[in-house]
């Protein structure tokens, strides 16, 4: 079997079986002393203004962040050191790209913590010069294991958002000039419409009617993909207010056809905190989300649920699950693309302008694969405001 990249780095590094064990008893250790380590940690953020700045919720948060440090400081010398402890390392790389975090502040939060467990080792391996220094090697190996993880995902993801940001700059060229070009014509063929059918009146017999409400309703369809073309493209400044998910939804629901045989039920949403964010493009994300789950389960019959709950202090979870095909595999790494869809009617806008929706209310998005059939996708938006674009705590911290 092929190497992986994390047994690629810990060979590199020279980490194995004994710096592991020497891990595990400093982890005794320096146990006691992790609430005073995230003490110290984040009273360095907050006296630096660049890196204060990053932290998600302001100082409000530093109470929960402190315990998220704690179980990273756990896991660190603990371990199991597998691939799923890789796994969870890379999302913090992957969430230092998402805030657009200076690569040095990793390297600045890092020292931090390897002088606060250096003095530890010191301190708990007087007299006994080989134990210490096994721990501080072990102890450095680990850490530029973390730091290579980090630098490695965020340099991976860094690529990615730079690919889609171009992608988005052409793309954005292209709608611009031809969407405005197309609303010409449209505006013709509308005007054009209504004199038709004011000049008709009752003369007009049934089927001709007909053919001129499907000209309309095809003009109205157009209309509807050049606005969500433009939308892709242009910032609409927030209009930002007190949200209440609860209202948000039902509006969406209002908004979505749904046939018989589909089920919608709702769960939690009353009890959740208000938000501030734009409730007009926040009932949009719910539309192009509620559209998708119905159509995908409309042909078969099935439900759609929408769970919300409070994960944590200042954010909030959603998640809507549907019960028809789900997502490929193949298409998951491509599903916020614009113009990607693998459906019979839709270009492929729909999911994009949820996501660029959400990052500017500093929420996310992301699809997780359901437990047997259906798609699931997992919503999450912080209580406290958001400015423009998302806001992260320092994830060094974990």
């Amino acid at each position: 079997m092929a190497e992986t990249l994390f047994e690629e780095l810990k060979r590199y590094v020279g980490f194995d079986a004994r710096d592991e064990a020497s891990l595990v008893a400093l982890h005794a250790v320096a146990k006691p002393h992790f609430p005073r380590i995230s003490r110290v940690f984040y009273d360095r953020i907050l006296e630096h203004e660049g890196a204060r700045k990053a932290l998600e919720g302001g100082e409000s948060q530093v109470g929960h962040l402190r315990g998220t440090l704690q179980v990273w400081m756990d896991q660190l010398l603990r371990g199991p050191w597998d691939e799923a402890y890789y796994e969870l390392r890379c999302r913090i790389g992957r969430m230092h790209v998402r805030i657009s975090l200076p690569q040095h502040y990793m390297f600045g939060a890092m020292n931090v913590l390897r002088q606060e467990l250096t003095d530890i080792i010191d301190a708990a391996y007087q007299g006994q010069s080989e134990a210490r220094h096994l721990a501080r090697s072990s102890l450095g190996r680990i850490l530029d294991l973390e730091l290579a993880i980090m630098l490695h995902t965020y340099r991976e993801d860094l690529l990615v958002q730079q690919a889609r940001s171009e992608r988005l700059s052409t793309f954005g060229q292209l709608v611009g000039s031809i969407g405005h070009e197309l609303r010409n014509p449209l505006g013709v063929i509308e005007t054009s419409l209504y004199i038709l059918r004011s000049r008709a009146g009752a003369t007009v017999d049934e089927r001709t009617n007909k053919h001129l409400d499907r000209i309309g309703e095809q003009v109205g369809i157009a209309n509807h993909i050049i606005s969500d073309l433009l939308d892709m493209i242009r910032d609409r400044p927030l209009q930002r207010q007190p949200v209440w998910l609860d209202e948000v939804w039902q509006e969406a629901l209002k908004a979505v056809t749904r046939p018989e045989g589909v089920l919608v039920t709702t769960e939690g949403l009353a009890s959740l905190p208000t938000l501030q964010g734009d409730a007009g493009q926040l009932r949009q994300v719910f539309v192009n989300l509620l559209e998708n789950a119905v159509q995908a389960v409309e042909e078969t019959g099935g439900t759609v649920s929408l769970v919300g709950s409070l994960v944590e202090p200042g954010r909030v979870e959603v998640v809507l699950e549907d019960t028809g095909p789900g997502v490929s595999e193949s298409i998951r790494r491509r599903l916020f693309e614009p113009l990607m869809t693998t459906k019979a009617r839709g270009i492929g806008l729909g999911l994009p302008l949820v996501r660029r929706i959400l990052e500017r209310h500093g929420g996310t998005i992301a699809y997780a694969p359901r437990e047997g059939a259906g798609a699931r996708f997992v919503l999450h938006f912080p209580v406290a405001p958001a400015e423009e674009g998302p806001n992260a705590s320092v994830p060094s911290a974990g």
